[in-house]
């Protein structure tokens, strides 16, 4: 029988970075996936936030 191993894929939440400075109520968040084994460090990405209305970096929180 195989081994059963850590999963490699698991769920992360990224919440915008630009938005927490602002002082705006509410939160523009995120959820995705990524490969544990591939990406080791933290996931940054550009994504959309509604609230301000533009594109703004996106950082993986715990």
């Amino acid at each position: 029988m195989a081994k059963k191993s850590k999963e490699a894929r698991v769920q992360v939440i990224l919440e915008c970075t630009e938005h927490k400075d602002s002082g705006m109520p509410g939160t523009s968040r995120y959820i995705t996936t990524k490969n544990r084994k591939n990406t080791t460090t933290r996931l940054e990405l550009k994504k959309y936030n509604p609230i301000l209305k533009k594109v703004t970096l996106h950082r993986e929180i715990k």
